[in-house]
């Protein structure tokens, strides 16, 4: 995959909800490209992620593993046998993890999904950062040293805050992927995001996707609301 693209948050807790709003879509000669998270897979488990591959929607699974080395690697070696084109870990889980995530995603053929990083999360601060995590390095260094982390142990991207992708370009490369939440259009209800950003001035600062779910999903007219997402990002 490559070029900016748009990524809808799949924030549904059941099946039929989920496929329900993924039939407003069902005209558009490009599917969107999705996230599934916690919430729907472990509600409806790893057939939810076939059925909507069978839909042609490119799939982000957004599960966040972090854990010891092992362990990741095994779940990771079960997550690539789901057909899905990226999925995650935490980048606090260190490097060791992160290799060994690598390993298991990786199948026998060499081929694999994209594999990325959450550096930190946009509805941490760096208030909480201090408080809550006894960081007191700067936001912007601890995801710049977290992203380094993930590029040696070999992973594609990381998450982080619009704020941050610069930053993450100018020390990984320009290969390097930033895939940011925390997107709002102008105007709109910033929810629990701290570290947020309009799609238009996400597309000038270093994403290469952005994550939006509740300005897309509860919009009153959902195709128009990621029309305009895909407009303002991506120019299309």
């Amino acid at each position: 995959m490559s070029g900016k693209d748009v990524i809808i948050a799949l924030d549904f807790p059941t099946g039929t909800e989920t496929m329900a709003f993924l039939d407003k879509f069902q005209g558009q000669t490009q599917k969107p490209f999705v996230k599934i998270g916690m919430e729907l897979f472990y509600a409806e488990g790893p057939q939810m992620v076939r059925e909507i591959k069978a839909r042609g929607h490119k799939i982000f699974l957004d599960l966040k593993l972090h854990d010891i080395p092992n362990t990741v690697k095994r779940a990771m070696s079960v997550l690539s046998n789901l057909d899905v084109d990226m999925v995650n870990v935490h980048a606090s889980g260190a490097c060791d993890m992160m290799a060994g995530a690598l390993e298991g995603l990786t199948r026998a053929d060499g081929t694999r999904p994209l594999l990325i990083a959450v550096t930190q999360l946009t509805s941490t601060d760096a208030e909480t950062l201090k408080r809550d995590l006894l960081i007191d390095t700067p936001m912007a260094d601890t995801v710049m040293h977290y992203a380094q982390n993930a590029n040696k142990s070999g992973l594609d991207g990381v998450v982080c805050s619009p704020l941050e992708a610069a930053i993450v370009k100018e020390g990984c490369g320009a290969d390097f992927m930033t895939i940011t939440p925390g997107i709002r259009f102008a105007g709109g209800d910033v929810g629990d995001q701290k570290r947020i950003m309009t799609p238009e001035k996400a597309a000038v600062s270093g994403c290469d996707y952005i994550v939006m779910g509740r300005p897309i999903t509860q919009a009153p007219d959902p195709v128009a609301a990621y029309t305009q997402a895909m407009q303002e990002f991506v120019g299309v």
